[in-house]
C-alpha cells in the first residue's frame, strides 16, 4: 500500500516519533544525546516551531510541537539530516541511522494535548531508564524536568503547558507534577499512538460500542482526535493537494528560479535534461534542487524532474547541502 500523504499546516499539533533503523541505538553518550537536544531546540527557536514536550530515548525519540510556517518536514529534515551527519562523523560510520520516514500524528489540541505532554514525559520511566518519579523529575533527556525548573532550554514552551494548570508558574509546576504521576498507572497508552478509529477513540472498547449501535464515525491513521476533528483536517488537506497540483504560482517559482540559475551559469534550460556532468550543468542543478526543495518545499519528484536526474539523488543532494550547512554551524 501506497504510503499517505503528511498532513501539515502552519499551528498544526503533531506527535512525532523517530526510530532508529532496526531498532538500532540512535545515541551512542551523553555527547550524542546533547548534540540532537540543543540541535532540536535551536532549529526549532530559528523556525519558530513551538517543541511542548519531548522525550530522548536509546533508539527512539518522541517530540510534541506545533509546526510553523517553516512546516513540519522541512523542519524535521533539518534536523534529522544534520544530526546523522553529526553522528556518522563522530562514530566513523555511514549509512542511514532512522528509519526511512519519521511518523507524525496530527492532534486535536481538546481533549489531547495534555494526554500526549503525560505520556511522553513519561517515556523514561516506563522505558526503565529511571525508577522513580523523582528521578524522572531530574532525568536531562526530556522535556520534564524543564517544566519543573530543574533544567533551562529556553526554546521549549513551558508557559503553554504550565497555564493549562494554573495562572502562576509555581502553582503550575506542582500541579503539573501530580497530573504525571497520576498517569504512571495508566502504563503504555496504544491508544495515544495506534492507528486510525481505535485511536482516535480512545481504544476499541469505544469503537465496539459505537458499533454496536450503529453509529460510524471518520478516522485516519496519521490523525489523533474526534470525527468532525479528522474530516476537518483531511477536507483541508485534500483542498491544499488539489491546489499544489495545479498551483500555477508553484510553476511560475519553478521557471523563474530554472531560467535565473541557468542564466547565471550561461547554459540552456534544455542542458539540465541532457545528463551532461559538465561543471556549469552540475553547479546549476544542484543550485537549483536547493532553492526548490528547500526554499520553496517542491517535492523531491518534481525538482528530479526539472533538473534531469533521479528523485535518489536530488535526496542525496539535500543530504550533502544540510550536512555541509550543520558543519559550519557546529
Amino acid at each position: 500500500m501506497p504510503r499517505q500523504a503528511r498532513l501539515d499546516a502552519p499551528g498544526t499539533f503533531h506527535h512525532v516519533i523517530i526510530r532508529g533503523i532496526e531498532k538500532r541505538t540512535i545515541v551512542k553518550d551523553e555527547v550524542d544525546q546533547k548534540n540532537f537536544v540543543s540541535r532540536m531546540g535551536e532549529i526549532a527557536e530559528s523556525t519558530n516551531t513551538s517543541i511542548f514536550a519531548w522525550s530522548l530515548l536509546s533508539n527512539h525519540a518522541h517530540i510534541f510541537l506545533r509546526s510553523s510556517e517553516f512546516g513540519l518536514s522541512r523542519y524535521m529534515r533539518k534536523l534529522l539530516t544534520g544530526y546523522v551527519g553529526f553522528y556518522n562523523r563522530r562514530h566513523r560510520r555511514h549509512g542511514h541511522l532512522f528509519q526511512n520516514r519519521f511518523k507524525s500524528i496530527v492532534c486535536e489540541e481538546e481533549p489531547y494535548f495534555l494526554e500526549l505532554v503525560r505520556y511522553i514525559h513519561l517515556n523514561p520511566l516506563r522505558a526503565g531508564l529511571v525508577k522513580t518519579m523523582e528521578e524522572l523529575d531530574h532525568y536531562k533527556w526530556s522535556g520534564h524536568g524543564v517544566l519543573l525548573g530543574n533544567a533551562i532550554h529556553e526554546w521549549q514552551n513551558c508557559d503553554y503547558v504550565l497555564n493549562y494548570f494554573a495562572q502562576t508558574e509555581k502553582a503550575g509546576m506542582s500541579l503539573y507534577r501530580q497530573f504525571v504521576c497520576d498517569g504512571i498507572s495508566q502504563g503504555h497508552r496504544p491508544e495515544l499512538v495506534g492507528g486510525g478509529l481505535v485511536r482516535s477513540l480512545g481504544g476499541w472498547a469505544e469503537v465496539k460500542a459505537l458499533r454496536r449501535i450503529g453509529q460510524h464515525e471518520a478516522s485516519d491513521e496519521r490523525i489523533l482526535g474526534s470525527s468532525d476533528f479528522v474530516e476537518t483536517i483531511t477536507s483541508e488537506a485534500h483542498g491544499l493537494a488539489r491546489h499544489q497540483f495545479t498551483g500555477e504560482k508553484q510553476k511560475r517559482e519553478i521557471l523563474l528560479t530554472v531560467t535565473k540559475v541557468c542564466a547565471a551559469e550561461n547554459i540552456e534550460a534544455l542542458h539540465l535534461q541532457s545528463g551532461s556532468r559538465r561543471s556549469a550543468i552540475v553547479r546549476a542543478r544542484k543550485k537549483i534542487t536547493e532553492i526548490l526543495v528547500i526554499n520553496l518545499g517542491v517535492s523531491l519528484a518534481e525538482t528530479a524532474r526539472q533538473v534531469g536526474v533521479s528523485t535518489a539523488a536530488v535526496s542525496n543532494t539535500i543530504r550533502r547541502l544540510e550536512t555541509k550547512k550543520s558543519e559550519y554551524s557546529e
